[in-house]
């Protein structure tokens, strides 16, 4: 048996043997799971207004939130007191680190419906999360089901919804202490960041017009320091093959990143994981926006004070699917297309160097 499938199995007995383990939340519950997809580095960093609503609202609970072993570094810091646990799909033993005598009071599920299964299999006795998921079982154990909102909204804001209470103060970087991390060699002088890896190759930018970016940073005065996760090494040498400027690509962990970026001047990036984290760090930073929107993954209001832009062709024809977490959200305009579907990314191809100077200039005029 797969270590998938016994993950799966053993989550689906355990929640089975709860399933009548079931009361109402209380007004001030003592122990609140947090339980989501935790693969996706960006998914887990938008969970923030939520993470900090909770414990606005509930300043003496137990919060855990599962993430990613990647995550727990950034976690270590303890923001907003959450108490981070790792937890891998794949992996039936991760499971194990979420039961605890008396299981949790409540539990938050804010995107895909079958991590209801994996909070009743922890003990939860009371779920709460967003209606309508398919296919429809991943909505038997969940207790309580909210709509989404019928207007725009970002996603954390939205998910910070899930809790009735007020909003908390928005976000400043006093809110998330610094991570501890491993000494590496930082810049000496004033930098930039430009960040290339993406999850899917609808999200990637041409080559030449980085190296245009970089140039343009370049002579105002700044380092330019490229960035990439590991096995995206070969996204710098496209872009750069002379190698003029310092790649970073595949050396640094994210609590490395986060200081890299901490210090920079400015970020630039596509629509992925590191540009939340610019977000959490307080970097200005311009986000490239191609099958993605900022009405979904922008500052709203809990990062409205962040430093943040956005970089995009808005409207674009086929950037027309309303669809989130797989229910219909008639406000939603994004893009879920396959590279089969899609073999080259238009909307991408249609941000000019022009627009992310633009952008650049608006976060800090000095690099206009």
């Amino acid at each position: 048996m797969s270590s998938r499938l016994l993950s799966r199995s053993r989550i689906v007995m355990s929640a089975l043997g709860h399933a009548f383990d079931r009361e109402p939340a209380p007004c001030e519950p003592a122990s609140v799971l947090i339980a989501h997809h935790p693969k996706m580095i960006g998914d887990t960093l938008l969970m923030s207004p939520l993470f900090a609503k909770a414990r606005h609202v509930w300043p003496r609970a137990q919060i855990v939130a599962a993430v990613s072993p990647a995550m727990l570094p950034l976690y270590a810091s303890r923001p907003w007191r959450i108490e981070a646990i790792e937890y891998d799909p794949k992996n039936a033993r991760t499971l194990s680190g979420f039961r605890r005598p008396g299981g949790f009071d409540l539990a938050i599920v804010p995107g895909d419906n079958r991590y209801g299964w994996f909070a009743r299999a922890a003990g939860s006795r009371w779920i709460v999360g967003f209606d309508d998921d398919s296919p429809r079982y991943k909505n038997l154990l969940l207790d309580e089901l909210h709509r989404y909102p019928d207007t725009p909204d970002t996603w954390g804001d939205m998910a910070a919804g899930l809790i009735e209470g007020p909003e908390p103060p928005p976000y400043d970087p006093s809110q998330w202490p610094a991570p501890a991390f491993a000494p590496f060699e930082m810049p000496s002088q004033a930098y930039a960041v430009i960040h290339l890896g993406t999850s899917t190759l609808l999200k990637r930018w041409l080559p030449g017009r980085w190296m245009q970016v970089a140039d343009h940073l370049a002579a105002r005065g700044l380092l330019v320091m490229w960035s990439a996760g590991r096995g995206e090494e070969n996204l710098v040498a496209e872009c750069d093959p002379r190698g003029r400027y310092r790649s970073l690509a595949g050396l640094l962990d994210l609590a490395q990143m986060w200081h890299l970026l901490a210090h920079a001047r400015i970020l630039v990036t596509p629509d992925t994981g590191i540009s939340h984290l610019g977000r959490i760090t307080f970097t200005p930073t311009v986000t490239l926006f191609g099958p993605g929107t900022p009405q979904l993954v922008g500052s709203g209001r809990f990062f409205s004070k962040a430093p943040w832009k956005a970089a995009i062709v808005d409207p674009f024809p086929c950037r027309d699917q309303p669809i989130l977490y797989k229910r219909r959200v008639e406000w939603v305009r994004r893009c879920t297309r396959s590279i089969r579907e899609c073999p080259a990314p238009r909307c991408m191809h249609a941000i000019e160097v022009a627009d992310v100077g633009s952008a650049i200039a608006s976060l800090v005029p000095e690099l206009a």
